[in-house]
């Protein structure tokens, strides 16, 4: 949970289990993943820019690193039985236990890349048993409404069986899991961690039975000498309307609605870093050129969104959309509109001997 407080979170957690009865539950915090005062006080290049992520000034509001496993794996050795931590890296969650219960080396990069391969099938929770895997006529899943969560039994070597909750609804199988492997990967050979280089290139995926899928290969190379760091950074303000048009000539009264928003913006001189001009149903995915099509949408829905410098203009954007219903074509309806700040995220490196995990340990 980047940039939030999981000491915080473990005392709710506290407070939950003493409305439910549980006494002398043991909770661990880990916390250390807040780097901010690094970042500020040094000069690290922001990756996107290659600018000193120093000189975003009062603008950074978070600096966040990816912690591995050893802060869970010494909350584990301590006794906790609810571990909450700040930022980590997704698989941590899930090879943290191996790491505990058959006893690896922290430099046995075998099997920490074959943990580390199970872990990243089951860090998107559902998706492996079906969510996020279903088309109709292509691919069929049924009881998605009953989505069973996954399970991996592992071996002492890290080879796992991939399952999921008997009698609930989803399905695992091959094509499952193989979309879930290659799900946020870029080089399958070198796939950066915390605690290891995951090399999955070498991954077999075998059905064994009904909702049961045997993963092997997989290996591990020495780890980074530095740690992936999240930056929060303050990046304007984003002014949002939008608005429906339905029956003959939607889209007709959709493309007018959204020339007269843009040449209002112009007139009353709203600064916008950028503009998207969208008729959802028609082209807000693909645009203009990649969504043309013969067919005629019956509905559409204007959307209008702008990033400005300040949240006045914001404001204005968002309203400008709201004055269609009495000023704009005809029909229109369901208008809705909403301004925010943006927090909006860029990454660095850091030397992890700079990073300094903890844990903290409460009790129900």
């Amino acid at each position: 949970m980047g940039a939030a407080n999981p000491v915080a979170a473990a005392e709710r957690v506290r407070e939950v289990a003493r409305s439910l009865g549980l006494r002398k539950l043991k909770i661990a915090a880990v916390t250390g993943d807040d780097v901010l005062d690094v970042i500020r006080s040094g000069d690290y290049p922001i990756v996107e820019t290659g600018q000193p992520a120093a000189s975003l000034g009062a603008k950074l509001v978070s600096a966040n690193a990816y912690l591995g496993v050893q802060p869970i794996v010494d909350a584990l050795a301590g006794g906790a039985e609810v571990i909450v931590t700040g930022r980590v890296a997704d698989p941590a969650l899930f090879l943290a236990p191996q790491i505990h219960e058959f006893g690896w080396s922290m430099e046995d990069w075998e099997r920490l890349g074959r943990g580390t391969v199970v872990g990243h099938l089951l860090e998107c929770a559902g998706q492996i048993s079906g969510g996020y895997f279903a088309d109709p006529g292509h691919k069929d899943v049924s009881g998605l409404a009953r989505l069973g969560f996954p399970i991996a039994e592992v071996r002492e070597d890290a080879v796992a069986i991939i399952t999921k909750v008997p009698g609930s609804g989803g399905k695992v199988d091959a094509r499952t899991c193989k979309e879930q492997l290659l799900y946020e990967i870029h080089d399958p050979s070198r796939y950066l961690q915390p605690d290891v280089i995951a090399d999955f290139s070498q991954v077999s995926v075998t059905e064994v039975g009904p909702d049961r899928v045997l993963i092997d290969g997989g290996t591990g190379w020495p780890r980074t000498d530095t740690l992936k760091v999240s930056l929060g950074y303050l990046d304007g303000f984003v002014g949002e309307g939008q608005i429906s048009y339905a029956g003959p000539g939607a889209a007709e009264r959709g493309r007018l609605a959204l020339e007269i928003v843009a040449e209002r913006l112009k007139l009353i001189r709203v600064e916008c870093r950028e503009i998207r001009y969208d008729l959802i149903g028609a082209n807000a995915i693909h645009g203009a050129k990649l969504s043309a099509t013969d067919h005629v949408p019956y509905e559409v829905r204007v959307r209008v969104i702008g990033r400005t410098d300040t949240w006045k203009d914001a404001v204005r954007v968002a309203n400008e959309v709201d004055a269609l219903y009495t000023n704009g074509p005809a029909g229109g309806g369901g208008v809705t509109k909403s301004t925010r700040e943006i927090v909006a995220m860029w990454s660095t490196l850091l030397p992890r001997h700079l990073v300094k995990p903890m844990v903290r340990y409460l009790e129900s």
